[in-house]
C-alpha cells in the first residue's frame, strides 16, 4: 500500500470554490459538506449484477458480499479515501441498502445513482422508458432525488446514463433530455458512458446545450479509451469533464499521456479519475476487481513524471468535489 504520504494522507480540504458555489454532496447517509469528500475515486462499482439480466431491484447475499467488499473499503479508507462514487445503475444491480449498509460499517462516503443505462445494446433499458416521454422519465428521477429510491430515502447523488457505439439513437436521445430535465430540477451531474464515441459525444453536449444544461454537468466516461486526446481537449475547452475511469497498472502509459496533454491545455481541472472496478461481479460468480493501483501505482508515477503534489490535490479532491457537488448548472 502506498505511503499516506503522497495521498489522501496530507492533502489539504480546501475546495476551490471558481467552479461551484454549492456546499454539499449527496450520499447514500444524506448531505455531507464538500469540504468533507476528501479523497474521491470517481467511478467504481462495489457489486453489480452486469451481464446477467436485467432486474428492477436486484438481491444478493448480503452477508457473502459484505465479506469481500468491507474489507477493501476500510483498506481504502486506511490508504487515504474518503468517497466512492457507485455508478451500479438500476436493472444491472443497484442495491442501496446494501450501499448504506456498507456506508456506516466502513466510515467511506458512498454516492449511488439514478438515471438508466442505455448501453449494452439496451439490456438495461426498461420499458417504461420506450413508451413514456422524456419529461415522465424525467419525473421519475426527480422522485428518486426528492423522495429516495425504492421508498428507503436513499437519494441519488448524480445520475449514470450510457450509450452504444455509432450515432446516437432515438432512445439514447430520450434519455439525455430526460438527463437534462433532471438536472435542471435538482443539480445532479450525469456521468455518461461513452468511451471512444467521440462523435456522440458532442451529440451528446448539443442536446443539452437546447435544454440550456452547461456542459460542466456531463462527465465522459471511460473518456481514455480514446486512442487519441484531441476530442477530449475540445470537450474539456466547452466546459466539460473528462474521466479518466478504467485504470490499471498496463495501462499507466495512455493515463499519464492523457493527464499531461490535459495539464499542458491547461484543462486539468476538468479531470476525473477511477479504477471502474467492480468488488461482486454478476454476484459474485467472479473474483473481485477492485483496486487501489490509482494510489500505489499511478500517483508515484505522476509524481515522477513531473506532476505536483498540488496537481494529485487537483484531481482527487478538488475536481471530484466540483463534479459531483449538487448545483443546477445552466448555459
Amino acid at each position: 500500500m502506498a505511503s499516506p504520504l503522497l495521498l489522501p494522507g496530507c492533502i489539504s480540504q480546501n475546495i476551490d470554490r471558481k467552479k461551484d458555489t454549492a456546499t454539499t454532496i449527496m450520499t447514500v447517509s444524506g448531505p455531507v459538506p464538500l469540504k468533507n469528500m476528501g479523497f474521491t475515486l470517481t467511478h467504481e462499482h462495489l457489486f453489480s449484477t452486469f451481464g446477467l439480466d436485467a432486474e428492477e431491484k436486484s438481491l444478493y447475499n448480503t452477508e457473502e458480499l459484505l465479506s469481500i467488499v468491507l474489507p477493501f473499503l476500510q483498506q481504502a479508507k486506511s490508504a487515504g479515501c474518503t468517497t466512492i462514487v457507485d455508478c451500479t445503475a438500476a436493472y444491472f444491480g443497484r442495491n442501496v441498502e446494501i450501499l448504506k449498509i456498507m456506508a456506516e460499517k466502513s466510515g467511506v462516503n458512498i454516492l449511488t445513482n439514478t438515471g438508466i443505462y442505455g448501453a449494452a445494446n439496451g439490456r438495461y433499458i426498461p420499458q417504461y422508458v420506450y413508451t413514456e416521454t422524456a419529461q415522465q422519465v424525467a419525473d421519475r428521477w426527480i422522485g428518486e432525488y426528492k423522495n429516495g429510491i425504492d421508498k428507503t430515502g436513499i437519494r441519488p447523488g448524480f445520475m449514470k446514463l450510457g450509450i452504444n457505439s455509432g450515432p446516437l439513437q432515438a432512445i439514447d436521445k430520450k434519455l439525455l433530455e430526460a438527463a437534462a430535465i433532471t438536472h435542471l430540477a435538482t443539480g445532479l451531474t450525469m456521468a455518461v458512458h461513452t468511451t471512444d464515441n467521440s462523435d456522440a459525444a458532442f451529440e451528446q453536449l448539443s442536446i443539452l446545450k437546447t435544454h440550456h444544461v452547461s456542459p460542466s454537468g456531463w462527465i465522459w466516461t471511460h473518456a481514455h479509451v480514446l486512442s487519441t486526446n484531441e476530442p477530449l481537449l475540445k470537450a474539456a475547452k466547452i466546459g466539460a469533464w473528462i474521466s479518466f475511469d478504467g485504470y490499471h497498472v498496463q495501462k499507466q502509459e495512455r493515463f499519464l499521456s492523457g493527464l499531461h496533454a490535459m495539464k499542458q491545455a491547461g484543462y486539468l481541472d476538468q479531470v476525473l479519475l477511477s479504477h471502474d472496478g467492480d468488488g461482486y461481479p454478476e454476484k459474485g460468480k467472479m473474483p473481485s476487481r477492485l483496486s487501489l493501483d490509482l494510489l500505489t501505482d499511478f500517483l508515484p508515477a505522476l509524481l515522477k513524471s513531473g506532476f505536483s503534489q498540488a496537481d494529485i490535490q487537483q484531481v482527487t479532491v478538488t475536481n471530484p468535489s466540483n463534479a459531483f457537488a449538487v448545483k443546477i448548472r445552466r448555459t
